[in-house]
C-alpha cells in the first residue's frame, strides 16, 4: 500500500466557523470544509475562488482542524467535494468521529457512496446555470427522507423548469425541496409569490449568510 493511500489527502480551499445559510439546517452553527476543485462552471457561481489552489491535508489534519471549533456539526462542501475521491473516506472519518455530517453537491456526480450517516444537499442545476444538461437524474432514486434538494433559481423559466421536476419525479415525497433565487437575478418577492400562487410543496429559502455578510469568502 501506498503512502497516499495510507494517509489519504485532499485540497482544501477552507475551514471555517461561521452559521449554516442554506439548507434546513439554516442558522445553525457549522464548520465548514471548503473542498477545492469543481467541473461546472455554473453563469452565477459565487464560490469560484474554490475552482483551484487550496491546501493539501491529511484526513487527520482536518479532523484536527475542526474539531478545534468545538462545534458539532459539519459541511462538507466546495466547490464540487465529489470531485475528489478521497471526500468520501473524508465524511466516513467526520461521522465516526461523532460529527452531524452535511454534505452539498452539485448532483452531477454519483452520490451512491457517501456513508449513509451524511445528510446530502443535491443541487439540481436548471437551464440558466448553464449546466442543467449535467444532472445526474438517477441520483434521485438513491436520496432518503435525511437528504435535500435545492434549486437555485435567476428566472421565470428557471422556475417553470424546477416544477417540472418536482412533479415529474414527486421529488416532495422523497425529501425537503428547498427553491431559492440567485441574487441580484430573480427578485425573492417573486419567488416566494409563485411559490405560493401555485402552492408548491417546497421550501422557500435565502442565503441567510450573504444577508449578514455579503459576498465574504469564509462566511
Amino acid at each position: 500500500m501506498s503512502g497516499s493511500e495510507r494517509f489519504p489527502s485532499l485540497k482544501v480551499s477552507e475551514v471555517f466557523h461561521s452559521l449554516q445559510g442554506e439548507s434546513t439546517r439554516v442558522g445553525l452553527p457549522t464548520v465548514f470544509v471548503r473542498l477545492t476543485g469543481c467541473p461546472l462552471r455554473c453563469t452565477w457561481c459565487d464560490t469560484g475562488h474554490a475552482f483551484s489552489g487550496g491546501d493539501s491535508m491529511s484526513i487527520d489534519d482536518i479532523l484536527e482542524e475542526v474539531a478545534g471549533y468545538h462545534c458539532r456539526v459539519v459541511c462538507v462542501t466546495g466547490g464540487e467535494p465529489l470531485a475528489q475521491k478521497n471526500c468520501l473516506p473524508l465524511l466516513k472519518a467526520l461521522c465516526d468521529a461523532g460529527f452531524d455530517v452535511s454534505l452539498e453537491t452539485s448532483g452531477a456526480l454519483d452520490i451512491s457512496g457517501v456513508d449513509p450517516r451524511v445528510s446530502r444537499i443535491v443541487d439540481l442545476k436548471p437551464p440558466g446555470s448553464g449546466e442543467s444538461a449535467k444532472n445526474l437524474w438517477k441520483n434521485i432514486d438513491r436520496l432518503n427522507p435525511k437528504d435535500e434538494l435545492k434549486f437555485v433559481l435567476a428566472s421565470r423559466d428557471d422556475y417553470d423548469w424546477a416544477c417540472e421536476a418536482v412533479r415529474n419525479h414527486r421529488l416532495e415525497s422523497i425529501c425537503p425541496v428547498l427553491f431559492s433565487p440567485v441574487q441580484g437575478k430573480l427578485d425573492p418577492k417573486d419567488l416566494a409569490e409563485w411559490i405560493v400562487a401555485d402552492r408548491l410543496a417546497v421550501r422557500f429559502q435565502l442565503q441567510l449568510h450573504k444577508l449578514l455578510w455579503g459576498n465574504m469568502q469564509g462566511k
